[in-house]
């Protein structure tokens, strides 16, 4: 049959009734051509009515009943039984027939109608003609309403997680062998190429998002899967070529490496690097997501040698030839091909999703044999130049092109092919566990299949094989934010997958093996002696290779991961004379940093390497030093080595055992290390950096404390060194826990004292006050901090610096010293008529009330600065009357008689204080009426009420007031309103 009809009846549920559709499904040459359901589903998958009619014919297939294509059945009827079938076929359905049949009976009786010049007429039921195309439904509206809804959300609510499996789908068709994979592809294409925000992002500048970037490189990547097709006409290819053509010209079309240009070799290259190369580069061609795929269309399959090593495993070289050199096999007689690695890779991605396993398991072995060869040989040549570019200390670059983050991931290919062949298929493989998360698969050995003797070796272990080598090929960092980005993407796709595989005694051995020739390669290794400077680092890789090695071989992978964390592109001159790279010239210069863009990311994973290495080398001294000078010598960060110090202390000092001290000493080496990297700069963290680091150092022992503040210059500034580390040094907390004896106790303060002084005398201004308080238990120090102060008061102090010191002494008990530095505190100070709100006025108060309490000689030296320094009437009125209320020198200084008498205004020295006064009280109003506002009238006569209190105090006061007044009144006499309250309040 061609025709299959049936309804489909859905079982009621708690919320829904029963329901039945009518499926109407076509078939041909056991494909399904179309589909029609009552539910009016919407989706570019079928319904689950559709699928519940095609299995139950399937799996009973004597349950439906098979008729004849109904045009038979219509031959067998005379004209009456037609007459009748019809006009009971419009009965049935005559709300949905009867226009159309009315339509097709006046074209029938209409003897030139078109209907009458086609012999017979179609049959649904009688299936397509053998030459007419058949392929499977697929709902195109449906793919582009749904590509559109996706791409219009942005990459959110999970869209990018839609346009995947969408992805995925067209993967599946393709394995099928289903025509329409190509088909659903190109309607995902023209609705990506639709997309409003592509010319947005061109106008503005902008790349596109992330997340979008990497749907764009997958739709890249399908397209080279699809014109890689081993199977398709060249028809097909012709026209896809044309469509991937329009789409790269269009303006809008994203480029290969996000923003940038690139000079990458031609997917068609073969290794052998042209010379041209560098002068073509500078005139790049655009390469957009399609040149690969446009490229692709160039490829074929028809090399006799590419149709042996993929129809074959036993295809190999006759013995006696393998003496000389051969291009097409190895020494032992397996099969080569030598094609540029990337586009290689691309053709067993094809095979294999085209559904040719075992063909792209064969190639995949011809390309990894050729990659050993070529690191063989390349092993040779570099044997030869090693004394020469170790002298030189640089090496050119052979790989243009990185195969890791490379647009057609050849590593990722090549091992997913492998690991595929060995995976061993659970019987519940496809259930999820509790958490959500798909089991880690579990792979198996599979001996490779091959023609020349047993090799002993394994699709897995080849495998591991690759990803290392792919892992470990030095490549220079791409050009462009995207593609060093992508680089780190895909090295963390591949160790993610390396991490799967359980190490046993087989992988192990290769897992040495290729370390070995990575650390002795040349040039081709990104872990050899000698790198380029912009070659990707090593780091991420060799912490991967450090962990995998440690439990089997812990010297090699010290020595892998030591050899790791250079990272030349930060030391500070680029060695000349290599120019291999063109887009790279410019670095030859010294100390110009290319355009790393990663760089941040770079620099963690050297620090997460390092960091890896210090807790493996717990408790072993030696290796804890090798690893603290790579560290010294690769990291140039500060705050990344604080990190390192700050890990180090952690591991050293675990919350349930003791201590380990080997590591506590790297933590506090490397805590050192900072303190001199970031005295002289200006670092944000630095307060909580020396904090932690007398932590470290107590957690050390005494001993270190001790080195500390005797070398404190080189480590912190005098500020740090008084107020945080010997404050902290000194504290209560420290002694307890460090529970010392009295000798060590005393050793720890005279340290501390000496640092104090020292610090005093290099920063006064700062480090005075905490030096007098770090020497007050011992006697001859604190007399010279003291004096150190003294000295320093006339020059280098401000007034606020002295007034605090000064207070502390009085705190103390020593109120003449107190004195003697309040005076050099008023002599620097100066307080304008209108700065009855400053904040040293509490100083000068508290200083003059010093003074009255320790007698009348005192007062009468504080008053003369007191006079000078200050100009604020109320300020001088205050000090006046609190020395008038009681008698002075209640302080009883030993050896001094006191009278106990009030002190009169008119007699020194408070007469001079009483002058001063009325006399800022008189230059004061005249400076308010220059610029009064009558909302201020209320306020200045208050004002004028205190200044007369003040007159007031002198003998002849009222008439030195009176004056005043009538001198006011005829110099502002223009204030009319403002003199009226003058008159009304004094007269």
């Amino acid at each position: 049959g061609f025709h299959l009809s049936g309804t489909v009846t859905e079982p009621a549920t708690a919320t829904e009734p029963e329901m039945t559709y009518k499926v109407a499904i076509s078939f041909d040459r056991c494909k399904i051509t179309s589909v029609t359901c009552g539910c009016g589903n919407k989706d570019i998958f079928y319904c689950a009515h559709v699928v519940a009619l095609s299995l139950y014919r399937i799996r009973k297939p004597d349950q439906v009943k098979l008729r004849l294509p109904i045009s038979e059945t219509l031959f067998q009827m005379n004209r009456d039984q037609l007459q009748k079938f019809v006009q009971y076929l419009i009965t049935a359905h005559h709300t949905e027939v009867l226009p159309t049949a009315q339509k097709l009976a006046d074209e029938i009786l209409s003897s030139n109608s078109e209907i009458n010049q086609v012999h017979g007429a179609p049959d649904p039921t009688a299936g397509a003609s053998i030459d007419d195309e058949n392929c499977w439904h697929l709902d195109e509206e449906q793919v582009r309403e749904q590509v559109k809804l996706f791409l219009s959300q942005g990459g959110y609510y999970g869209s990018g997680k839609q346009l995947n499996s969408m992805f995925a789908k067209v993967r599946e068709m393709l394995r099928m062998r289903d025509s329409n994979g190509a088909r659903m592809l190109t309607l995902i294409t023209e609705q990506f190429m639709a997309d409003p925000r592509l010319s947005l992002w061109r106008q503005q500048g902008t790349g596109i998002t992330e997340k979008c970037r990497q749907l764009w490189d997958e739709l890249g990547a399908l397209w080279v899967c699809v014109v890689l097709n081993p199977h398709c006409k060249l028809e097909e290819k012709s026209c896809w070529l044309r469509q991937l053509r329009k789409w790269g010209e269009m303006d809008v079309c994203p480029l290969e490496d996000g923003n940038y240009g690139n000079e990458l070799p031609n997917i068609t290259n073969a290794l052998t690097q042209s010379s041209g190369h560098s002068q073509d580069s500078l005139a790049r061609p655009r390469r957009t997501v399609f040149t690969r795929a446009i490229e692709g269309c160039d490829l074929h399959w028809q090399d006799s040698h590419l149709q042996r090593i993929i129809s074959s495993d036993f295809y190999v070289s006759p013995s006696y030839q393998r003496e000389g050199e051969s291009l097409l096999f190895n020494s032992q007689g397996q099969p080569l091909w030598l094609e540029h690695v990337p586009t290689a890779c691309a053709r067993v991605d094809a095979l294999r999703s085209h559904g040719y396993p075992r063909e792209a398991l064969r190639l995949t072995v011809a390309i990894i044999n050729t990659l050993r060869l070529q690191q063989q040989r390349q092993l040779e040549i570099y044997k030869h130049q090693k004394k020469e570019l170790l002298q030189r200390g640089a090496t050119t670059i052979t790989n243009l092109e990185g195969w890791v983050g490379h647009p057609l991931n050849p590593i990722g290919c090549l091992f997913l092919t492998l690991t595929e062949a060995c995976r061993l298929e659970e019987e519940n493989c496809l259930e999820i566990s509790d958490t959500g998360d798909s089991k880690p698969p579990v792979y198996q050995h599979v001996p490779i299949v091959t023609g020349s003797q047993d090799s002993g070796e394994s699709y897995l272990s080849l495998a591991l094989e690759v990803a290392l080598m792919g892992m470990g090929q030095q490549r220079v960092m791409p050009e462009g934010l995207y593609a060093q980005d992508k680089v780190c993407r895909n090295e963390e796709q591949i160790i993610a997958r390396l991490q799967d595989l359980e190490l046993d005694p087989v992988l192990v051995q290769t897992l040495r093996k290729q370390c070995i020739l990575l650390l002795e390669g040349g040039p081709f290794s990104g872990l050899g002696e000698v790198i380029h400077r912009e070659s990707v680092p090593m780091h991420t890789f060799a912490k991967y290779l450090f962990s995998a090695l440690l439990p089997h071989d812990a010297d090699l992978a010290y020595k892998l991961a030591l050899r790791a964390m250079r990272l030349p592109v930060l030391e500070t001159t680029a060695p000349s004379g290599d120019v291999t790279h063109p887009h790279h010239l410019v670095s030859v210069v010294p100390s110009r940093y290319p355009r790393w863009f990663t760089l941040g990311h770079l620099e963690s994973q050297q620090c997460e390497l390092a960091s890896t290495m210090l807790t493996a080398a717990k408790g072993d001294m030696l290796r804890l030093r090798t690893v603290l000078e790579a560290i010294q010598k690769n990291i140039h960060s500060s705050s990344l080595i604080f990190k390192l110090a700050q890990d180090a202390f952690k591991i050293a000092t675990p919350a349930d055992s003791n201590s380990d001290t080997t590591l506590l000493n790297v933590a506090l080496e490397l805590g050192l290390q900072v303190m001199r990297m970031t005295l002289s700069t200006l670092n944000w963290r630095r307060r909580e950096m020396v904090r932690w680091l007398v932590t470290c150092a107590t957690e050390v022992g005494v001993r270190a404390l001790v080195s500390i503040l005797q070398s404190w210059y080189s480590l912190f500034t005098p500020t740090e060194a008084t107020s945080i580390v010997a404050a902290t040094v000194m504290s209560h907390n420290t002694i307890l826990r460090l529970s010392l004896d009295y000798p060590q106790r005393e050793e720890l303060a005279s340290c501390a004292r000496t640092l104090a002084l020292q610090c005093a005398m290099k920063d006064p201004q700062n480090c005075a006050l905490s030096a007098l308080t770090l020497c007050e238990k011992d006697h001859i120090a604190f007399e010279t901090a003291y004096q150190i102060v003294i000295d320093a008061a006339s020059t280098g102090m401000t007034y606020t610096q002295l007034f605090t010191i000064a207070r502390y002494m009085e705190h103390r008990g020593y109120p003449l010293r107190a004195f003697k530095l309040a005076s050099l505190a008023m002599t620097h100070l100066n307080l304008a008529y209108n700065q009855d709100t400053h904040p040293a006025i509490n100083d000068v108060l508290w200083a003059c009330a010093l003074s009255h309490s320790l007698g009348k000689n005192e007062l009468a030296a504080i008053i003369p600065l007191v006079v000078k320094s200050v100009h604020c009437a109320t300020v001088l009125s205050d000090i006046l009357r609190r020395c008038t209320m009681t008698a002075p020198g209640l302080a009883g200084i030993p050896g001094r008689r006191n009278s106990g008498k009030l002190m009169s205004t008119d007699k020194a020295p408070l007469r001079q204080l009483l002058d001063a006064t009325i006399s800022a009280y008189i230059n004061t109003t005249h400076s308010r009426l220059t610029h009064i506002s009558p909302r201020h009238y209320g306020e200045f006569i208050e004002f004028l009420s205190k200044a007369r209190e003040t007159f007031l105090l002198a003998q002849d006061g009222h008439i030195q007031f009176a004056q005043f007044i009538d001198n006011l009144k005829q110099i502002y006499k223009g204030k009319k309103k403002l003199m009226l309250l003058v008159r009304e309040r004094f007269g």
